[in-house]
């Protein structure tokens, strides 16, 4: 999971895995977007590849990478539980807002907030 989130914190990776949900890409296809050099583009797919999140395949002289999903939903579950915690906290401060907007008395028309 480290390796995972490692490779999503960085922008370029990123950018680079959502232009592999269109489809398979070649490595200049990958730079081309982020006006880099190839062997930038190399390293950044190292990573990724690294957590599993792509799989690179040589046809001839290309290299053709294509985007891995399961880890990702390894992700998505993992950060899925700390979402039910967040909405659960969410939900108990409308209550309680709620439950203070009930005790406020009406405001007068005119008077000042």
């Amino acid at each position: 999971m480290n390796a995972i989130f490692h490779a999503l914190g960085d922008v370029t990776r990123r950018g680079m895995l959502s232009e592999l949900s269109g489809g398979e890409k070649t490595v200049g296809q990958l730079a081309e977007p982020f006006d880099m050099s190839l062997a930038a583009a190399s390293k950044h797919i190292k990573v990724l590849e690294k957590a599993g999140l792509i799989r690179r395949e040589v046809r001839w002289r290309t290299r053709v990478c294509h985007l891995n999903p399961g880890p990702l939903a390894s992700a998505h579950a993992w950060l899925r539980e700390y979402e039910r915690f967040w909405t659960g906290r969410l939900d108990a401060l409308e209550q309680l807002l709620r439950e203070e907007d009930a005790h406020q008395p009406p405001s007068r028309e005119g008077d000042d907030p």
